[in-house]
């Protein structure tokens, strides 16, 4: 929907609750216009109900409002004397509409100073849960997230089975563009394996302003731009056509901002001419072919020393293919008696399924150069730009795109040249030879950036068994900053203890006193 959409569904709605409840209004005292007044209107209401005036703001907050309409009918019904179990699921069943049906064929006796304290047990409990969700709704969606990470595609940065904590306000929290969805999920619901939300209606694209922008090394988590899986990781057939905040979670490198021209030369990646240097956190990974003396390698020798669980294929008797290696565990490896020598896989071979998917020689580790489009920047439109922009007029911005033998026509118009209007970025894995990332499928929007990995909480080894599967080392590590990851998970068992240790003197104290 567009604004234009959105402001017309929101006037409809205003006269629905004017229709609805005028009567209300004045049977509480109050004016029968103030019932038409868009948000001045739910203001008083929320003085009717003897509510706070800044549960006003979570009526307009997505997802959360889902909770708060609910909530607000309900509230409305017992302001006026309407307290049975049948009221309260009427007012739900009928979307608010019993309200309307109170309004008018009922004797409206407002009670002003109504006790809202729970009656029972049960009312408290749903009172109390009611509250922690809308809470943890807007924490999960505008401030912090919990994300695992399930490929290995930034092995050594960050490994499979880390836990991380995603920042939303670093690069500026998104308001989630569908509306009508489960609360802190994503595209499926837990156990049932169904959709979580639905297509329509959408909101425009709005991000707050955020702390920094996305700079070059920046680690990312995004949505998957060319998404359309039913569910991530599923080997069936079905589709799904997602909206952007539904689709699959991505995490990567960001290795080129917008206005960069990007160029991979033999695996290493090049920005505007010069070589990309990578922070000391970064353990880039290449592919090795491996020749040996014709001995085979200790399975204890490859876990423990190189550090590899998986990615190691013999192909001869004295050959050894290692699919992700870092270039320290390469030397290490090369010093090894058995080795007679170690060469870095290069591809040279043009690679058809790179993006833009053309007959250009481009592949994996010979890639570009290319241009990462900037907000406001022009290029030139012809049969040869064409694949590298066509997604982002028509999938990323919304244009109508008609092509007729050399002639483009952009909404209609011919066009020769086309001007961006948002950011992209390029994203990439770490681990080079391992990773589904933007060499295969392009840009990725600025409206699809979810958030900035800036904390490790929990890493679970799926290799190991009982305690020995929690990577202790990992616990309560930054995902960024300058240096080796430190772990600050004794500080936090510190500030626990403390926390307890003070909770029980005080209730201590109070029942003593």
């Amino acid at each position: 929907m567009t604004l234009l959409q959105w402001f017309v569904f929101f006037l409809i709605l205003q006269v629905i609750h004017f229709i609805g409840t005028w009567k209300m209004y004045e049977a509480a005292g109050r004016k029968r216009w103030e019932a038409a007044v868009p948000i001045y209107n739910a203001i008083v209401l929320m003085k009717i109900i003897n509510r706070p005036t800044w549960y006003t703001i979570l009526l307009f907050v997505p997802i959360v409002n889902l909770i708060m309409f609910p909530v607000v009918w309900v509230e409305t019904l017992r302001s006026f004397g309407k307290n049975s179990t049948t009221d309260t699921i009427l007012g739900i069943a009928t979307l608010g509409l019993y309200v309307t049906y109170v309004n008018y064929t009922q004797s409206l006796n407002h009670i002003p100073d109504r006790s809202l304290i729970p009656e029972n047990k049960a009312a408290d409990t749903i009172s109390s849960l009611l509250f922690a969700i809308v809470v943890a709704t807007i924490v999960h969606t505008y401030v912090m997230q919990p994300y695992t990470i399930p490929t290995s595609s930034l092995e050594k940065s960050l490994l499979v089975g880390d836990f991380l904590f995603v920042s939303k306000f670093h690069y500026g929290a998104r308001v989630p563009m569908t509306t009508i969805a489960l609360p802190m999920v994503h595209d499926t619901i837990p156990l049932l394996h169904k959709k979580s939300y639905l297509n329509k209606p959408q909101l425009p694209y709005f991000r707050f302003p955020g702390l920094q922008k996305i700079e070059k090394n920046d680690i990312v988590v995004f949505n998957w731009p060319v998404d359309t899986v039913y569910k991530f990781f599923d080997t069936s057939k079905r589709k799904a056509d997602k909206p952007i905040d539904k689709k699959s979670n991505y995490v990567k490198r960001c290795q080129g901002t917008p206005g960069d021209m990007l160029q991979i030369k033999d695996g290493v990646v090049f920005i505007n001419g010069k070589q990309l240097v990578l922070p000391e956190r970064a353990k880039p990974q290449y592919s090795y072919t491996v020749s040996t003396n014709g001995s085979s390698f200790d399975q204890t020798y490859i876990l423990k020393d190189l550090h590899i669980t998986d990615g190691v294929y013999q192909t001869s008797a004295n050959t050894f293919i290692f699919s992700a290696l870092t270039e320290e565990s390469a030397t290490r490896l090369k010093n090894n008696p058995i080795v007679t020598s170690i060469v870095r896989n290069v591809s040279h071979d043009p690679e058809p399924a790179v993006f833009p998917q053309i007959a250009d020689g481009w592949n994996k580790d010979n890639y570009g150069p290319i241009y990462i489009p900037e907000a406001g920047k022009t290029v030139p439109l012809n049969g040869q730009t064409l694949p590298f922009y066509k997604r982002i007029i028509t999938e990323y911005e919304g244009n109508d795109l008609k092509v007729t033998g050399d002639e483009i026509r952009v909404n209609g118009k011919v066009s020769n040249a086309y001007t961006f209007k948002q950011n992209y970025y390029w994203m990439m894995g770490d681990n080079r030879h391992n990773s589904e990332d933007s060499r295969y499928w392009g840009y990725v929007p600025e409206n699809h950036i979810v958030g900035k990995p800036v904390f490790i909480w929990m890493s679970l080894d799926s290799h190991a068994s009982g305690l020995g599967k929690i990577r202790w080392e990992r616990l309560f590590t930054t995902v960024g900053g300058e240096g080796q990851p430190y772990s600050y998970f004794k500080f936090f068992l510190i500030a626990l203890v403390a926390y307890f240790g003070i909770t029980f003197f005080f209730n201590k104290r109070k029942e003593n006193s």
